[in-house]
């Protein structure tokens, strides 16, 4: 977390699992734009995303590449790759076990690592929408002011963009 902090990784829409950061400062940033935009008579539509399954889904070989983009390399990133690479699972149940499987995807969420991990995977998300998003882990807040049809046209369009990064990653 010092490397991201220090090289300023993070965007600044993300509000999860960091420190100084909560559900309230990003409550309080969105109330404070709508507010503004509703005091000039204007309109706002709102979209709540919940990506289910979220740490789940985060693939090691994606995470891994982006590592690298942030300029995660060396040590670090072998560590990382150590941690995320050759892990399996197996099902028990009534004494009888399934045979043991790769597991290519996941972050794992009770860990140490597993949020700043999630947080540099979704981190470039709000880069796929071009209007405001704001982000508390995997809760995505996508806003827009409305004065206009083509802003209801350009809103579809980043819920579009936001379709295809969830289908490229």
């Amino acid at each position: 977390m010092s490397f991201v902090t220090s090289h300023t990784l993070l965007s600044d829409s993300q509000h999860g699992f960091r420190e100084g950061r909560s559900c309230v400062t990003q409550l309080l940033q969105l109330l404070h734009s709508w507010y503004s935009t509703l005091e000039n008579c204007d309109l706002v539509d709102v979209v709540l995303l919940d990506f289910a399954k979220a740490f789940d889904k985060v693939s090691h070989h994606h995470l891994l590449y982006k590592l690298q983009c942030y300029g995660i390399r060396g040590l670090l990133f072998s560590w990382m790759q150590d941690y995320l690479s050759d892990r399996k699972q197996r099902v028990i149940v009534g004494g009888y076990s399934s045979d043991w499987m790769e597991v290519p995807s996941r972050v794992p969420q009770r860990s140490i690592r597993g949020p700043l991990l999630f947080l540099l995977y979704i981190n470039d998300f709000p880069l796929s929408v071009s209007y405001n998003t704001e982000l508390f882990a995997d809760d995505s807040v996508l806003y827009r002011k409305i004065t206009s049809e083509d802003d209801c046209v350009e809103l579809q369009d980043g819920l579009s963009s936001a379709a295809s990064w969830c289908d490229l990653w």
